[in-house]
């Protein structure tokens, strides 16, 4: 057994990569998926077709080496999180669209809700806050607009997944309904003291717990893969949300480490221990992973729109044909023109948690170019994490000296080179950006007894150390005017 396979569902497609036992990547496969938009704030996928695709992509990883099942030691899976998926058990067959975190139509319920004064109990169950973010009101949704769906539930022929647990239906035709500890700790339902699926929250949201799939820990064998075309008898190893994953990629595994994916959204993460830091800022806490009977959790810090303001200049106003020419053309210009733009097209995350915020650009003159626009754009992903990066420090009590940054926009030098001057610190990059993926692979590799913890943590290599050397004055004159930008989008659509 040679290789270790890592499934990847993400927000804009589904990848597989196969690792050798060296940890080094050998193959890697891809196939975007639709995005949907029924309406405004609306985002919606196929779940056949997140299915479809990440089969396909696991096919041509395997043939790309002329792989059979047998040279696979064991399979991990990493996924976008609070993603809500609900199907038929009986013929497996999903009764709604799958509903994106990034989506914003339950709103009004978590509005309700918060002025019901239920955000405290929510937040010391869970580690979360009442926002359409997360699953819980997706879920509540889908029963309450699907014809007949409630009283499926309570009678238990509905499954709830988030994407994880989807997945995982779909490999073992059905056998396993099961999710682990990450995944389950996004969903407003999972208390993260208790472990265990919280009945309070259940009724809070009318949700029937027999819904839900059984919670595991994120790196053991669950069971083997059922289909035939993938290849039967692969054992599935680890289970892990995307963002834990990236963590344990980046192999931030000691308390105080921290790290920022740069995807779709900017996602910063610190590893607190066996410590759970509850925020006095409206950050998260969420489990890192369990392995065994070890529970590491973390503080987050979510930016709901980092990359997709990069494809939206790309395939929206049409600024550049790649999204990786957005870097040249903000360098091609010495400052941002006094432009500011803040990408809240799904509202405002992590500190403000506004979902009534929306997207603007501010300082527009006859004089303003592409250019300009551009850099602004990349400009807001490092205020956005920079926001995040000062509670952080305040929450933990712990000074943040060193940033570990991964993520496709995290090849951007201009982003990076940016975040580590307007956050005074030391961003590190390290030299396999694709940690996400990596960190999946390393969970079921611990799980069939390919790699030790220890081991691995020897192994992270950085590529680029950025240093911050922008003047004092010139990051208060930024901040000034970034607050001020983000002040006039909040409660936009309320």
């Amino acid at each position: 057994m040679r290789y270790v396979m890592a499934i990847d569902q993400g927000t804009s497609s589904s990848r597989c990569m196969l690792y050798d036992l060296d940890g080094n990547t050998q193959a890697v496969a891809q196939r975007e998926i639709r995005q949907i938009f029924p309406e405004p704030g609306w985002v919606e996928h196929d779940p056949e077709e997140i299915w479809q695709t990440q089969a396909a992509v696991c096919l041509d990883a395997m043939r790309q080496l002329n792989l059979q099942p047998a040279d696979i030691a064991g399979i991990g899976i990493t996924n976008q999180r609070e993603t809500v998926v609900v199907w038929d058990r009986k013929n497996g067959k999903p009764i709604y669209n799958a509903i994106v975190w990034q989506d914003r139509r339950t709103t009004e319920h978590c509005a309700r809700l918060k002025a019901a004064g239920c955000e405290q109990n929510v937040q010391v169950k869970t580690g979360l806050l009442l926002d359409p973010y997360f699953s819980a009101t997706k879920i509540r949704w889908i029963l309450e607009h699907v014809d007949g769906a409630l009283d499926k539930a309570r009678q238990g022929e509905l499954a709830f997944g988030t994407i994880d647990s989807w997945l995982v239906w779909k490999m073992t035709r059905g056998e396993l309904h099961i999710t682990d500890v990450t995944n389950a700790s996004r969903t407003l339902l999972f208390n993260i003291d208790t472990l265990n699926w919280d009945q309070e929250l259940l009724d809070l949201f009318e949700i029937p717990a027999a819904m839900l799939p059984e919670v595991k820990s994120s790196s053991e064998c669950y069971g083997l893969m059922r289909d035939p075309l993938i290849g039967e008898g692969i054992p599935i190893a680890a289970i892990v949300g995307d963002q834990q994953a990236s963590l344990f990629g980046q192999l931030c595994v000691e308390p105080g480490m921290a790290k920022c994916t740069y995807g779709t959204g900017s996602f910063l993460v610190m590893n607190t221990g066996s410590e759970k830091i509850v925020s006095n800022h409206r950050l998260l806490t969420t489990i890192a992973w369990k392995i065994g009977e070890r529970i590491d959790y973390a503080l987050e810090g979510s930016v709901f729109v980092a990359g997709a303001a990069i494809q939206w200049l790309r395939d929206e106003l049409h600024l550049f044909a790649d999204a990786g020419d957005s870097e040249n053309l903000a360098a091609s210009v010495s400052d941002n023109g006094g432009v500011y733009f803040v990408p809240a097209f799904t509202g405002l995350g992590a500190p403000f948690w506004d979902p009534a915020a929306r997207g603007a650009i501010f300082g527009l003159t006859r004089g303003t170019t592409a250019a300009h626009i551009a850099r602004a754009a990349l400009e807001s992903v490092a205020f956005q994490v920079d926001d995040i990066l000062r509670i952080l420090a305040a929450d933990s009590g712990r000074p943040i000296s060193q940033l570990r940054v991964d993520g496709g926009v995290a090849a951007n030098q201009f982003l990076v080179q940016f975040q580590s001057d307007i956050s005074a610190l030391k961003v590190v990059r390290p030299a396999y950006l694709e940690t996400t993926a990596l960190g999946a692979a390393y969970l079921a590799g611990i799980a069939v007894g390919v790699w030790t913890l220890e081991e691995l943590a020897n192994r992270w290599r950085a590529d680029r150390f950025f240093h911050g050397t922008m003047p004092v004055e010139e990051i208060e004159s930024h901040e000034k005017q970034w607050r001020k930008a983000v002040e006039r989008v909040r409660n936009w659509a309320e």
